[in-house]
């Protein structure tokens, strides 16, 4: 299994032997996959790992996927920080499979959990960022990074006033949800076609021809999203768990907290006291619920505040249909879902 983290579309063309057809490319989640189609457009169809309902963080293969991913030419996926389970699977299954971890790709933004999403907010993205953008990563800082997920996974802050939760345990690193960013949307198209050119040279211009239309796409609409979204700028909120930094800080949105630790963590009583306390005297406007978590936590974490709970918002596409539309309506469902709240 060939494993890669920084991409160069010229170093990729010249560096890799061409071959015969289309590769067969496997994909993460949906997010991911809906990319990889509109870049493959008419000349393949990839393989969607995480179906409908399924939890990116915790998920086990079906023979038949690990099947597939071994024997794969391409996978593309978002990076252990958000997959271990692919992780796993690449180190166990061998194969000649050239595997793209997205969020190391270059020029992706990055952030870490607990950065202030208020001030990252840049149109432009340049990049420079206080975070390491080495994205090759040396061995130790790739080991330490997948040993902080692997402990620290579904007990991250619910808020920005600390980075440990009631036992300690330090929850700062990585947010590898930087598929809402739009702008590492359209970065991550280009990477996606320049692996396919190198992998299929006979159809590179197809390749860079879709990923260049799809990243105009993503353009527009981002720019039309973020012109609605700068009515509710000022109206902090609050959601499930921390999975919000990217759209937050693309868009200048005010994330106050989050009801969960992470994912497979599940809010005590003394907790869910104390952030019906932060509520009432946050000015929160509005709470969301969110797909595959139980929403009658959000309901007892309002419940005698005057937050109003919002529509269930689905970061991770999950409740979509899957294909080349899926990433639009993600980032347009995150936007109407959050407008519908909190600008009444």
């Amino acid at each position: 299994m060939i494993r890669t983290s920084t991409v160069s579309a010229l170093a990729l063309l010249a560096a890799v032997p061409a071959l015969a057809e289309v590769p067969r490319v496997v994909t993460d989640i949906p997010p991911v996959h809906s990319l990889v189609a509109q870049v493959l457009g008419d000349l393949g169809e990839a393989e969607l790992l995480l179906g409908a309902g399924g939890n990116a963080h915790d998920y086990q293969l079906r023979p038949s996927q690990a099947r597939a991913v071994a024997d794969a030419g391409l996978v593309f996926w978002v990076g252990s920080e958000l997959t271990p389970w692919l992780d796993r699977t690449l180190d166990g299954i061998g194969g000649t499979a050239r595997a793209v971890a997205l969020i190391d790709a270059e020029g992706t933004f990055r952030r870490d959990f607990g950065d202030d999403a208020a001030h990252e907010h840049d149109d432009d993205h340049d990049h420079e960022h206080d975070h390491d953008h080495d994205h090759g990563h040396d061995d130790d800082h790739a080991e330490a990074d997948h040993h902080d997920h692997e402990e620290d996974h579904g007990h991250e802050e619910a808020d920005n006033h600390g980075d440990r939760d009631h036992d300690g345990h330090d929850h700062s690193g990585l947010d590898p949800h930087a598929w809402l960013d739009p702008a590492n949307a359209r970065t991550w198209l280009r990477v996606i076609a320049a692996e396919l050119s190198a992998a299929d040279p006979d159809n590179a211009a197809r390749y860079v021809a879709n990923a260049e239309a799809a990243a105009q796409d993503i353009a527009a609409l981002d720019a039309g999203i973020a012109g609605r979204l700068a009515a509710v700028q000022d109206r902090p909120f609050v959601t499930f768990h921390q999975a919000y930094g990217y759209f937050a800080g693309h868009y200048g949105l005010n994330v106050a907290g989050s009801v969960a630790l992470g994912d497979a963590a599940t809010p005590g009583a003394a907790r869910l006291s104390d952030l019906r306390t932060d509520l009432a005297e946050g000015g929160v406007i509005c709470a969301f619920p969110e797909a595959q978590h139980d929403p009658a936590l959000v309901e007892t974490v309002v419940e005698g505040t005057g937050v109003r709970i919002g529509g269930t918002l689905d970061p991770s596409g999950s409740s979509l249909e899957p294909g080349p539309g899926l990433y639009a309506g993600l980032i347009t469902g995150m936007a109407d879902t959050l407008l519908a709240c909190l600008a009444k």
